[in-house]
């Protein structure tokens, strides 16, 4: 079952039926969830967020609410404009693996999510790509600061995306795992270790972000320092030419030699 912005009618509806938590219950409606992993009972709620790329590359964050029970699964998405129909497609195409469970269904919702924020990841790349050609452009420093802190405040979004699901996701596959992941280990250790990987780049780019503010603010130094001294030196010859004036233009009877 999946739902799209669900109103407190249908969340309720969704509740009796498959006895939910009041808790998780609560936490869907509400939205703006940090990702999660929570138990109650036999159930879980999964909380992970979408992140999602417009036309203009403009990044958008959506959430989905994921409610797995031993015979069940259900989705709640908000904000976002993305389905999760290759899910189905994928159960269809792969129906061996469905033996495994509400787990593996779990899963393959999880894993859809984690390969969206890879063309995420592609797009901050070329975007830091992009700066870093011109900060050696004269005179684009405020241009390049301004540019390099939205892409940091970009990233540090897809962190607050990425980082607690990494957590969460630990105990799925590490340790006494609930038990409708159980057959599914080595699937939520795969999520897992995308997760790791896409973190090691938000690391590496948040560190050539602080190099590349360091190197422009350097740049701006340097700029700074060679108008200055432009500025002195046609201070010093117009200080000269003021000087000869005011002497040979004053009213001598006699010249000074």
């Amino acid at each position: 079952m999946a739902l799209r912005d669900a109103s407190d009618a249908e969340l309720a509806t969704m509740q009796q039926e498959f006895a939910l938590h009041d808790l998780a219950v609560e936490d869907a409606s509400r939205g703006h969830q940090r990702p999660k992993v929570e138990e109650y009972g036999d159930t879980l709620f999964v909380v992970v967020h979408m992140l999602e790329l417009d036309a203009q590359d403009q990044l958008h964050v959506g959430e989905v609410d994921v409610f797995v029970g031993p015979n069940f699964v259900l989705t709640v998405r908000n904000r976002s404009h993305h389905s999760l129909l290759g899910v189905r497609a994928r159960a269809e195409r792969e129906p061996h693996l469905l033996r495994h469970g509400a787990g593996f269904v779990l899963y393959a919702v999880m894993d859809a999510v984690v390969d969206r924020y890879f063309p995420v990841i592609e797009s901050l790349e070329t975007e830091l790509e992009a700066i870093e050609a011109a900060i050696f452009e004269a005179g684009a420093g405020r241009r390049n600061v301004q540019q390099l802190y939205a892409l940091k405040q970009r990233i540090t979004t897809v962190k607050h995306a990425v980082t607690p699901l990494l957590e969460s996701t630990a105990k799925l596959w590490s340790g006494r795992v609930p038990a409708v992941c159980e057959g599914n280990r080595e699937y939520f250790r795969d999520i897992y270790d995308h997760l790791q990987r896409i973190n090691a780049s938000l690391e590496s780019l948040r560190e050539t972000i602080g190099t590349a503010i360091q190197v422009n603010l350097s740049m701006v130094t340097i700029e700074e320092s060679e108008i200055t001294k432009r500025l002195a030196a046609w201070a010093g010859i117009f200080a000269a030419a003021t000087a000869f004036a005011g002497v040979w233009g004053m009213n001598f009877e006699h010249m000074p030699t």
